[in-house]
């Protein structure tokens, strides 16, 4: 019997909220509504010219963040000002169904820009999306039919007892949807502080700054958590039990994964390697592209990018080529034939590497006799770069091939490999003649 009430009065709610919306003064309200659609697209295209993204297609669909999100929030606050401005004068109708719309709205387009934001090319961001797009237009459904807080007491019915608290299914509904809020303005609170703090930053400001955003957003979405259990009615001092038991499993379990997190921020803190510099480690070489909480990207110059977890960061060897400084010595050998002029091949190596701009002239290129090979004269053309991350195998090629060209401009032979075999003539004793048999003797019989 309950149920068919309920089911009575949601009829006759909806039956009155058409005859409403059959009034005139619908008119009234669907005016004020068009007033507070043209005041707020026409703010947010102005702010959104001021800023540089002013596009009409990004108000209705959300394209970008500014004028996506600002727009459903602007009309919203504008149209709760006309409702209660025509409230005392007409019966409200339309308004009743435009809020919700508006409402829901506004939560879509917030969690969708924040979690844009926050994770800009993770795979999973998009179902979530449309997740919080289902459930908000559900309970504007349910709002608009005023089946939302019949459906809330039902939920509230449904209770069982966790320790000292009683929790409902309404309340742990009502929980996770504020764990997911406060989540939400944590995201976007850390991703605005991460965007100011590696905007126009290089080098070892930028590895400061990634820690420094790093940490801030790890301690907003710890805060974010304890706010939200704390809503959902849990006692937290129950949650010292479970710390105890996650620092037991951090200890023995999760030992390397702890590790590499702690090697992380140390990295990060230290400066011992940052964002940019060129690195050696066992036998890859590269530049460090990225430097995260658990592992480090290394790219080298031929394109391969190798993902390198921090703690071996730490306890290993590492070369860095350009910690204090980005200047890196790079050399060639060439050999030349022994009977070249010594003088002039230095001169030619030099001015060889010195005819690529990317060859530093502070300090100078050298050319230094280093061997004497089995060969030829062995020498080695130093020179020195400032830009290894451009890749190191173009330049040498680009430098041996001007030696080449100036070698041969000079006719300075560039000796093949060769052995010398000296043959030595050996004499061999002659052998005694043997003596001739005389007539009538007889020769030994042969064996």
């Amino acid at each position: 019997m309950a149920g068919f009430a309920n089911g009575t009065a949601m009829l006759d709610d909806v039956g009155s909220w058409f005859q409403a919306f059959a009034q005139p003064t619908v008119l009234i309200e669907l005016g004020a509504l068009a007033l507070c659609v043209f005041l707020a697209w026409g703010v947010v295209t102005a702010l959104g010219r001021g800023l540089g993204q002013g596009d009409s297609r990004s108000i209705l669909f959300g394209a970008r963040v500014v004028d996506g999100a600002l727009f459903p929030i602007m009309l919203l606050g504008l149209g709760y000002l006309a409702r209660t401005l025509l409230v005392a004068w007409v019966p409200l109708a339309a308004f009743k169904l435009v809020i919700p719309v508006l409402m829901s709205l506004v939560v879509i387009r917030i969690g969708v820009k924040v979690l844009q934001v926050a994770f800009p090319e993770s795979a999973w961001v998009r179902p979530i999306e449309r997740s919080i797009s289902w459930l908000a237009w559900l309970a504007m459904v349910l709002w608009v039919t005023g089946l939302l807080p019949r459906v809330l007491d039902e939920l509230d019915k449904i209770t069982w007892k966790v320790g000292a608290s009683t929790l409902s299914v309404r309340t742990m509904i009502e929980g996770a949807l504020t764990a997911g809020a406060v989540l939400l303005v944590a995201l976007w609170i850390s991703a605005a502080i991460e965007s100011r703090l590696l905007r126009s930053a290089t080098g070892g400001e930028l590895s400061l700054r990634k820690a420094v955003s790093n940490a801030m957003r790890a301690l907003l979405v710890f805060v974010g958590l304890i706010m939200a259990l704390s809503a959902v009615g849990i006692d937290l001092t129950a949650l010292s039990v479970l710390g105890g038991a996650v620092g037991v499993g951090i200890g023995f379990g999760l030992q390397k994964l702890a590790a590499n997190y702690v090697s992380g921020f140390v990295i990060l803190a230290e400066r011992s390697m940052r964002i940019g510099d060129n690195v050696k480690l066992d036998a890859f070489e590269g530049r460090i592209t990225q430097i995260n909480a658990r592992y480090t990207v290394i790219r080298s110059p031929s394109g391969r990018e190798s993902i390198v977890p921090n703690e071996l960061l730490i306890t290993q060897r590492v070369e860095n080529l350009s910690l204090s400084d980005p200047h890196v010595w790079m050399s060639t050998v060439v050999s030349v034939a022994y009977d070249s002029d010594v003088d002039l091949v230095g001169r030619l190596l030099s001015e060889a590497a010195l005819a690529s701009p990317r060859v530093l002239r502070d300090p100078a290129p050298s050319a230094a006799l280093s061997a004497f090979g089995a060969d030829g004269l062995e020498f080695t053309l130093g020179f020195w770069i400032a830009d290894p991350e451009n890749g190191s195998l173009g330049l040498r090629s680009a430098i041996n091939m001007a030696v080449l060209q100036a070698l041969r401009a000079h006719q300075i032979e560039i000796p093949y490999p060769q052995r010398v075999v000296h043959l030595q003539s050996l004499e061999l004793p002659l052998a005694a003649p043997r003596p001739m048999a005389q007539a009538g003797s007889e020769l030994p019989p042969a064996n």
